[in-house]
């Protein structure tokens, strides 16, 4: 009795802040599993009914219903813009609806910043909930008892409107069966703007009624959602009442679970999330295929092909149409009868069948090129040579601190090429590549301090702990497929940002680490200081990691790799061991990060938990996207414009980072669905897109087999 009389208080906590997860993870549950949409804004969803609450709140029962009734508005109808805004994207998956949501989270949260500050807002609740009650001989707050009865109404009336009224049934049929639906006279597309609009207002409630328990403020928004998105995968997305437990689990550990075990509370709700990600993913069946998405027109090709059909439709001998045609490449012959799947896939996606570059692209080098021994070698090498040459050049054009960004953007560059492998060619999308990096920044600071400052040294050893933890985590990953993976790759990532969090001797804690020695960049040399120092160190190194990486990649290993994505079921059926090269993958992509991490930390001469964090996995993952799945320079590229907007262009517009990102993010999902790497392709297809599946039984994937982007 006196244990429990100890612990009442927290347990009660518990169970109101899992009620109030609850109403949050309900609207998320909705959008994802009736609409089908990923969205990592709904934590901004909340928001805006917590500010809109406390905006209003003035400490009567009027200002309390004002303030729900507009919070409550202002998230539906945001979450119907949403609606519309993920629409273009029905048919290319996940990864670009989780790409673009977060995009408009960071847009939303500057937004909401500029509007009402950056201070967290006071909540005035009326007089009658602002007191205390008595509960079992403590004193409790009165509003968080309403609200736990609240709640639990809500529960049971969200069950009874999805199970016993034809609003429900249209609701259920919309996830099942779309078509189906269509045939009753329903119009699906409204049934999904519905259902998000729904799940914006039941975010935008539960922020206007969880303001007095969680205050509206900086961090709030990414807090809700992460704690909400532990919820959903615990409860899963078929039954309110499971989602209604696990929320009050989620909450009891938060609030009795730092009473009890404070120093396991931050490890469990994420280890339990992984936990529950990889049993669903082992006993379900064994994943067949990586789940390739049907690739959305390109708008820039789309305008390019438009360009060149209208020239091409001029008469005969019209000025301009030699040029046209050179422009658009030469027309494809249609196969003989007698052609070969693999000849016709090979021809389908833009390439010769030895995995040259894509039809169109000789016509846009230089013809000597293309007339040197071993021309195709030269233009495939090409774009790398460019790139060298102005890497090597910038420290010549730039100021000291453009140049400790550069050096920073090929540490990020390097963990965007590590996410190019796992998700491009490994077919794995991935949140949380950047826990491999902050084992190898974690290790090379610790290293340096230790008076180990041999820069090689420090980044083999680096290296080597991120492959040691690749290796560990990697049979919880190789299994999955989709969605799941990047669940668990979020939750490792998260895993590791706490103990990052709670390693103080070791990571610093939220201080981070700053004051280890300079690394040196050879034995017997002095501590590198100067920017430009550091700079060439990071590119040497850069440029070695990346030539071995493309070797890697065009070697039969890397073909055999980049088969297992386009055509698992075929090459587990020829009897490839599959889940061998995927942890294989896995483990040298966490290398990789690893050398990335190490670089950062040797740029920076410092080390905070923001620096491996979430934000970064997403920035890398958009790295990926900007520059082409699957190349290689591309996210060098992408990586490159992501550090310019957020420390160089923004430098320019204080305050307003996220915004930018936010603008970066959502621009590259809409105008480059395929990546830069899309638009060299002659027929608008990049060599990470869907691959035909008119192939031999044991042949691999003919364009991403044969074929690296670099």
């Amino acid at each position: 009795m006196d244990l429990l009389d100890a612990h009442l208080i927290p347990a009660v906590d518990g169970v109101a802040f899992g009620l109030l997860l609850f109403v949050v993870a309900a609207g998320l549950s909705l959008a994802f599993g009736t609409a089908g949409v990923l969205n990592l804004s709904h934590g901004t969803l909340y928001a805006i009914g917590a500010y809109t609450g406390a905006e209003l709140s003035d400490g009567t029962w009027g200002g309390l219903a004002l303030g729900l009734a507009a919070g409550t508005a202002a998230a539906c109808v945001a979450g119907a813009g949403l609606s519309a805004a993920t629409a273009p994207l029905a048919r290319r998956g996940h990864l670009a609806q989780a790409l673009l949501t977060f995009g408009l989270a960071l847009i939303g949260g500057d937004l909401l910043i500029q509007l009402f500050g950056a201070d967290e807002l006071p909540v005035r609740v009326p007089e009658a909930l602002d007191s205390s009650v008595m509960l079992l001989g403590h004193r409790y707050p009165a509003y968080r008892l309403c609200f736990i009865v609240m709640a639990v109404l809500l529960a049971a009336f969200g069950t009874w409107v999805l199970t016993r009224t034809r609003m429900g049934a249209a609701v259920r049929a919309a996830a099942d069966d779309p078509q189906m639906l269509a045939a009753t006279g329903h119009n699906p597309r409204a049934v999904h703007t519905g259902v998000l609009a729904a799940a914006g207002a039941l975010a935008g409630a539960a922020g206007v009624l969880g303001a007095p328990i969680i205050g509206p403020g900086p961090g709030t928004s990414e807090n809700v959602l992460m704690l909400s998105l532990v919820v959903v995968v615990l409860g899963g997305l078929r039954s309110l009442w499971a989602t209604f437990f696990a929320a009050v689990a989620v909450g009891e550990v938060q609030t009795l679970g730092v009473s009890l075990v404070p120093d396991l509370a931050p490890y469990l709700l994420f280890a339990a999330m992984a936990a529950v990600l990889v049993l669903r993913s082992h006993f379900a069946e064994p994943a067949t295929a990586h789940g390739t998405e049907v690739p959305a027109p390109d708008p820039v090709a789309r305008l390019r092909g438009h360009l060149a059909g209208r020239l091409r439709r001029r008469p005969r001998g019209t000025p301009g149409t030699a040029e046209a045609a050179e422009a658009s490449g030469p027309a494809e012959p249609p196969g003989p009868a007698g052609t070969s799947g693999a000849e016709r896939a090979a021809a389908t996606m833009g390439t010769d069948r030895a995995g040259s570059a894509p039809r169109g692209y000789a016509n846009r080098v230089p013809g000597w090129i293309g007339r040197l021994p071993g021309g195709t070698a030269w233009r495939q090498a090409a774009p790398l040579l460019v790139l060298l040459v102005v890497l090597v050049s910038l420290p010549a054009l730039l100021d000291a601190y453009s140049i400790s960004l550069a050096g920073s953007a090929l540490a990020l560059g390097l963990l965007a090429v590590s996410v190019t492998i796992l998700t491009g060619y490994a077919g794995l999308p991935t949140l949380g590549q950047t826990a491999p990096f902050a084992v190898g920044a974690y290790a090379t600071a610790n290293l340096a301090d230790a008076g180990w400052t041999v820069g090689p040294v420090q980044i083999v050893l680096s290296a080597l702990a991120a492959a040691v933890f690749s290796a560990v985590v990697g049979p919880a990953v190789i299994r999955a497929r989709g969605t799941t993976v990047l669940m668990i790759t979020l939750a490792i990532g998260e895993l590791t940002g706490a103990v990052v969090n709670q390693l103080k001797s070791v990571t610093g804690g939220a201080d981070g680490l700053v004051g280890f020695p300079a690394t040196r960049a050879l034995w017997g040399g002095e501590g590198m200081l100067e920017e430009s120092a550091l700079y060439n160190y990071a590119l040497v190194v850069a440029v070695v990691a990346v030539s071995v990486t493309l070797l890697v990649l065009r070697s039969p290993a890397g073909k055999l790799l980049t088969g297992t994505r386009g055509a698992e079921a075929r090459m587990r059926a020829s009897g490839h061991p599959v889940g061998r090269y995927l942890l294989v993958a896995h483990i040298c992509a966490g290398a990789l990060a690893g050398v990335g991490g190490s670089l950062m930390v040797t740029v920076q001469q410092y080390l905070s938990p923001a620096d491996v964090g979430f934000e970064i996995a997403a920035f890398a993952l958009l790295a990926v996207v900007i520059g082409g799945t699957t190349s290689v320079i591309g996210a060098l590229l992408g990586a490159g414009l992501i550090v310019a907007t957020r420390d160089w262009v923004a430098g320019s517009w204080p305050g307003h980072g996220p915004l930018l990102l936010g603008v970066l993010f959502v621009a590259t999902v809409y105008v480059l669905p395929r990546g830069l790497a899309g638009l060299r392709g002659g027929n608008g297809r990049s060599s990470g897109a869907p691959v035909p599946e008119d192939r031999p039984p044991s042949a691999p994937a003919p364009n991403p087999a044969g074929k690296v982007s670099p």
